[in-house]
C-alpha cells in the first residue's frame, strides 16, 4: 500500500469519534470511552475480517476499564468514610455549575455540591473539607482510569489499521 493512498471516510469518522471520546474524558462532558469504542466498532464494521478481533480486544479493555473505574475509587471513598451519595450530590452540583458558570462551573459545582453535602452530614468545615478532598480524588482517579482505557482502545485501533492495510 502506498502512503499517498486516500484515507477512507469511515476511517476518518472512526478516528474522529475516538479523538472526541478522549477529549470528552479530559473535559468530562461526554461518555468518552463509549465514543472511542463506537469509533472502533464503526471501523470494524466497515473493514470486516480481522478488524473484528481488534474490536473484541477493544471491548475487553473497555469492560476492564469500566469495572476498575467504579470499583477502585468507590473502595477508596468507603475506606475514607465518604458515603456514595456524596458523589451523586456532587454530580448534581456539577450540572448546576455547568449552566451557571461557563467553563469552570462543572468542576466548581462538583466541589461545592460535595462540600455542602458533607457539611450537612459531618457538621464541621474541617471534616467536610477532608471528605470533599477524598471525593475529588475519587472522581479524578475514575476519570484517569477511563482515560487510560480509552487511550489503549485508540492504540488497539491504530494497531488494527496497520494490521489490516
Amino acid at each position: 500500500m502506498c502512503l499517498a493512498e486516500p484515507v477512507q471516510p469511515v476511517t476518518l469518522l472512526s478516528g474522529l469519534l475516538i479523538a472526541v471520546g478522549i477529549v470528552g474524558l479530559i473535559v468530562p462532558v461526554l461518555p468518552g470511552l463509549a465514543l472511542s469504542l463506537l469509533g472502533v466498532l464503526l471501523w470494524a464494521w466497515s473493514t470486516g475480517g480481522t478488524a473484528w478481533w481488534f474490536f473484541a480486544a477493544a471491548c475487553v479493555v473497555a469492560a476492564i476499564g469500566w469495572i476498575v473505574q467504579y470499583t477502585v475509587p468507590g473502595k477508596r471513598m468507603a475506606a475514607a468514610g465518604v458515603p456514595g451519595r456524596v458523589i451523586l450530590i456532587g454530580a448534581v452540583g456539577a450540572i448546576i455549575g455547568f449552566f451557571v458558570i461557563p467553563v469552570v462551573g462543572l468542576f466548581l459545582g462538583f466541589v461545592v455540591g460535595v462540600l455542602i453535602a458533607e457539611l450537612g452530614r459531618t457538621r464541621t468545615v474541617a471534616d467536610a473539607w477532608t471528605s470533599t478532598k477524598h471525593a475529588v480524588k475519587a472522581v479524578v482517579t475514575s476519570i484517569a482510569i477511563e482515560l487510560t482505557a480509552a487511550v489503549i482502545v485508540a492504540l488497539i485501533w491504530v494497531a488494527g489499521l496497520l494490521a489490516t492495510r
